[in-house]
């Protein structure tokens, strides 16, 4: 068998040698010839070409997972810088503007400041002078929190009290009445005769617009025509006794209309409350002006005589323009100045929004009293009231107290004057700050009403800071204190026709007391201002309801001036009606 299997590869070794060409052929003979094969007959492969291609693939492909490694590597450090940068700036941007919020601005500006670092090195003030007023463009905080999920849950419980509170009275005049009766008649008895309130309101703007400009506008303007100092001098006293007869009679005037129409509560805290901001806008009007107009004059008389240059539309013009005047007027704000931050557009969505919260908490306020006070003291003068029924109406009226408080806050620092704000375009609506979380009542009086706040540092704090030594703080305090108890409770006496001086001895009393209380734990502190919050607002609601029905129901002891000054519901109490 071997010989013979050699003999055949010996054959067919020799044919394969006699059928080789004798030429060697073209590549792209070969090539040709390669293709034809492939057309013509299916392709073969062996397992060694089978493991080279998958060797090729796993070679191919690593190198594929490693450019698409080296990409992802790359797209992922680019992403975390600009990402790194985005945030960075949003938190700049968030702390920012919580800084600005809660950090009083007459001390430091945080937001929409545009002057460099150096620029505000440069403007320090004085050793020992106090910082002005700046107003800058922000929110109102309640504005933001709201926009919180948390903080709006809040404010949907209040809604949602208001909706109980409607129901429940629903369904008691279901129960008693066998009908609903949702006439409101307390609202629109607390609003009657509101076009007197109108009619006198027209009148004090009318002669706030008349009188105090152009009498400013002349004196300013014709005291730089005298030359004599003497006469100048006597110019000027002249102009200030005329100052303060017409703040007198603008004291007066209203105050003959709320009495002569016996206003009901609401109008006549209405007219009354109107009354003081336009005595404080003219207030602040003519002390803003009267150094600009000093000064400018002695500007003018260092120069040759006869070159009396006055600019009308500069902010050094002894007098600025009236159209500065007419949106003071109006403006949001109880501090002068030539210019205030605007914003770009008025959004009336939010103007109507505004003022639809404002008619919500009055019937709020309505189901307040209509659940909690009037049935407690509308029968004092019928019948007598034990100690013990006076004492639980003291404390059943804490709760509603303390929830008319919020309510009034809310109604006129908010939304009220967030919507004038928009009206006007009026970009700095910090008009409260976060009074809430306050530790002291010093906190407390500063952050609840800013509005009013800034007007008493600038025009009655720092005038007296000045006149008394810039080392004595104490009286400036005790004055803006006593100003500011005397004012409230001049609101008080006139809407209730009656001096019940309740307020003025918790406000001017012990609330200037605990001013002065600062060093405190901040949880102490804060706890401690909400109960004497709650006590104090318990005690005005029943005093004064007392009182009120009192003089309702309880007949006269005194006559004239004394009737007024005594409380009736102590006479009451002494003839056993209470």
């Amino acid at each position: 068998m071997e010989a013979a299997d050699d003999k055949f590869n010996a054959s067919s070794q020799e044919f394969i040698r006699l059928r080789k060409p004798t030429t060697i052929p073209s590549r792209e003979h070969i090539d040709t010839i390669e293709k034809r094969k492939r057309m013509d007959s299916p392709i073969i492969t062996t397992q060694e070409d089978d493991d080279n291609s998958l060797e090729n693939a796993a070679v191919i492909q690593q190198i594929a997972l490693t450019r698409v490694k080296h990409q992802a590597e790359v797209l992922k450090k680019e992403l975390l810088d600009q990402m790194d940068i985005q945030l960075s700036s949003i938190m700049e941007e968030y702390v920012a503007g919580i800084e600005c919020v809660r950090v009083p601005q007459k001390y430091r500006s945080f937001l929409g400041d545009d002057q460099s670092r150096e620029e505000r090195k440069k403007r320090k003030l004085p050793c020992g002078s106090l910082p002005e007023k700046e107003f800058i463009a922000r929110h109102s905080l309640l504005t933001d929190l709201f926009e919180i999920n948390h903080i709006q849950t809040i404010y949907h419980i209040f809604i949602a009290i208001l909706i109980l509170l409607f129901m429940n009275t629903v369904v008691e005049d279901i129960f008693d009445k066998g009908r609903i009766d949702l006439e409101f008649a307390l609202i629109l008895w607390a609003f009657g005769d509101f076009q007197t309130v109108l009619v006198t309101w027209v009148g004090m703007m009318f002669f706030t617009l008349i009188v105090v400009y152009p009498a400013f506008h002349y004196w300013s303007h014709k005291r730089l025509t005298i030359v004599d100092k003497s006469k100048r001098l006597a110019w000027d006293y002249f102009w200030l006794a005329c100052y303060i007869v017409y703040m007198g009679a603008a004291i007066w005037v209203p105050l003959t209309e709320i009495l002569a129409h016996k206003l009901p509560p609401a109008s006549a805290t209405t007219l009354l409350m109107e009354q003081v901001r336009l005595l404080m806008k003219t207030h602040a009007f003519v002390r803003s002006n009267v150094a600009t107009a000093l000064s400018y004059d002695n500007q003018q008389y260092s120069k040759p005589p006869g070159t009396v240059d006055i600019k009308e539309d500069s902010d050094q013009a002894p007098c600025p323009d009236f159209s500065k005047y007419l949106y003071f007027m109006f403006a949001p704000t109880l501090v002068y100045r030539n210019r205030y931050p605007r914003t770009s557009s008025i959004r009336w969505k939010w103007v109507f929004f505004n003022f639809l919260q404002v008619v919500g908490v009055l019937f709020y306020l309505y189901f307040i009293f209509v659940r909690f006070c009037v049935p407690v003291f509308r029968q004092i003068g019928h019948e007598p009231m034990s100690g013990k029924a006076l004492v639980l109406a003291v404390f059943g009226c804490m709760l509603p107290g303390t929830l008319v408080l919020l309510c009034g806050f809310f109604c006129l620092l908010h939304a009220w004057l967030n919507a004038f704000a928009e009206m006007l375009r009026f970009a700095d609506r910090m008009f409260y700050q976060d009074w809430w979380n306050s530790s002291s009542y010093a906190t407390y009086y500063r952050t609840w009403n800013v509005v009013v706040h800034d007007w008493l540092y600038t025009y009655v704090y720092k005038d007296l800071y000045e006149v008394f030594g810039r080392r004595n703080r104490v009286i400036p305090t005790l004055v803006v204190f006593l100003i500011s108890s005397i004012v409230h409770e001049y609101i008080i006496t006139f809407t209730f026709h009656c001096f019940y001086p309740v307020l003025l001895l918790m406000f001017g009393g012990f609330g200037m007391l605990f001013s002065f209380v600062t060093n405190v734990d901040p949880r102490l502190g804060n706890i401690f201002m909400w109960l004497t919050l709650f006590i104090g607002t318990g005690l005005c609601m029943s005093l004064y309801s007392m009182e009120w029905y009192a003089r309702v129901n309880c007949p006269p002891s005194f006559e004239g001036f004394m009737e007024i000054l005594i409380p009736r519901s102590w006479t009451c109490l002494a003839n056993g009606n209470i």
